[in-house]
């Protein structure tokens, strides 16, 4: 017997890399990673059939990420994370103005947006 899982689909001999299992009550088809066991109830699939996978008409298809696979940066986080470096580089007047003034701030706190905060440092 071979330790490498083949695809469960028939005359694939492909090695699988992901796991195919249904939840018949919510009409959802559910492909994530590679199954640690090999479960009567899931269908191991190769790379190839895992991508092409459709579900029957009125079903969904969850795609899970690999949690072993590091996450790519969205568009939205890179935007995120450029707007927070433009407020920290604002000039501490502006900052000064932009941070409501009428409350009362932290003496740390440089500027404020949103929940992000510009901190002072501890040796200034």
């Amino acid at each position: 017997m071979s330790p490498v899982r083949r695809c469960s689909r028939t005359a694939c001999g492909r090695p699988a890399v992901a796991t195919l299992t249904y939840v018949y009550a919510d009409s959802t088809a559910v492909l994530g990673p590679l199954a640690t066991y090999a479960e009567p109830h899931c269908y191991d699939l190769c790379a190839q059939h895992s991508e092409r996978l459709t579900a029957p008409r009125g079903w969904e298809v969850v795609r899970l990420l690999d949690g072993s696979a590091p996450a790519r940066p969205s568009g939205d986080d890179l935007e995120a994370l450029a707007n927070a470096v433009r407020e920290a580089a604002r000039p501490q007047e502006r900052a000064a103005e932009a941070g409501g003034g009428g409350r009362g701030a932290d003496p740390m706190e440089v500027a404020r947006r949103g929940h992000l905060r510009v901190l002072r440092s501890p040796d200034n």
